[in-house]
């Protein structure tokens, strides 16, 4: 009987583990080529299918990369223009499908970016900024997650520069059409929002150091969310099939004053917000006295509320701050707390 030396038997072994690694090699890369071509094919898709909505989409060149765990298009200097007007524009954008998880499109801008509309640009950075879109279905998407990092703003018109916020993670679910069901629902949470002037004035630092977001908006959106009709019909159209802005729950601390809301709005017949809910308020003598010193609240309505104060809150739980629950309300533009004046908003000039 003979038998195989043992040195040839090693270089068979070697010979058939190189032919599988080969075949592996060659199968992965077969598949990477094929998502990343369905990636860059489905990417120009959709933004024909925008264009034919009214959009402008641009951008420069598109490359492949990723090679070998992820398939990526790279676009740089990528501009998103809704019908609307209200843009954005990064230097890079970096689309990925990971091969083993080809239903899950994650988007990475980087470098510079900016919105803009007819007549300004507001720019802004990131250390990062990112998107995970599921692909699964036809309808719009089951959720979409948004996440970014040291953002840097400013540039706003009348706004002054300084505007920060170190982290930011929301959810948008899509549009549900059944009747009464919520179009859209949004899920937000941020921290360490840095805001100049005025508006940081009334807050300890100027900063609000976490803030929360439940909403959800009610009702049938005529046309999807970036729809070229003229924003006052779509608002109308809104409007009369019962649509409203439910503000599910709203969350804010700064310092040592914290606030939570919970409120549902929708809009009147000359398509002006409208709306009643419950503020409750984490020290409100610290809220009432800054919202004096920014002038916010007329000093007459200041006092009646310095008056009132006492009687209204109540002490904290387990030796707590002092906290006060009063109801809200938003008619004609007047903006009231337990029938309490606060201030005026301005008009909505829809087109």
């Amino acid at each position: 009987m003979s038998t195989v030396p043992r040195p040839a038997r090693h270089r068979r072994l070697l010979l058939w583990f190189l032919l599988l690694a080969g075949v592996l090699a060659t199968g992965h890369a077969l598949v990477w080529h094929h998502v990343t071509g369905r990636l860059e094919a489905g990417f120009q898709d959709w933004a024909e299918g925008r264009r034919a909505q009214g959009w402008q989409v641009t951008h420069g060149t598109p490359r492949a990369g990723g090679w070998p765990f992820l398939a990526t298009l790279i676009l740089p200097d990528l501009a998103l223009t809704p019908p609307s007007g209200f843009g954005w524009r990064t230097e890079r954008a970096e689309l990925s499908l990971r091969p083993t998880d080809p239903g899950l499109l994650h988007i990475a801008a980087q470098g510079r970016h900016v919105l803009y509309r007819a007549g300004w640009d507001w720019p802004f950075t990131a250390e990062s900024l990112t998107a995970d879109l599921p692909l699964a279905g036809s309808g719009p998407p089951a959720g979409v997650t948004l996440r970014g990092a040291g953002l840097r703003l400013g540039g706003a018109p009348g706004a002054e520069q300084g505007m920060g916020l170190d982290a930011l993670e929301a959810r948008i679910d899509g549009q549900d059409t059944s009747p009464g069901g919520p179009g859209l629902v949004l899920t937000a949470a941020l921290r360490g929002l840095s805001l100049p002037g005025a508006i940081g004035g009334l807050l300890p630092g100027g900063r609000v150091d976490t803030a929360t977001l439940d909403a959800a908006l009610n009702g049938p959106l005529p046309g999807g969310l970036f729809s070229a009709a003229p924003p006052a019909r779509r608002a109308a159209a809104w409007r009369d099939a019962g649509g409203t802005l439910e503000l599910r729950a709203l969350t804010l601390r700064a310092g040592a004053v914290a606030a939570s809301a919970a409120a549902t709005l929708a809009l009147d017949g000359g398509l002006q917000p409208v709306g009643a809910g419950t503020l409750r308020l984490f020290n409100p003598d610290l809220v009432l006295e800054a919202l004096l010193r920014a002038g916010v609240i007329d000093p007459r309505n200041g006092g009646l509320a310095r008056s009132l104060l006492p009687m209204l809150q109540r002490p904290g739980a387990a030796g707590g701050p002092p906290q006060l629950e009063v109801p809200v309300t938003l008619e004609q533009g007047r903006l009231t707390a337990a029938r309490i004046p606060l201030l005026r908003l301005p008009p909505l000039a829809w087109d």
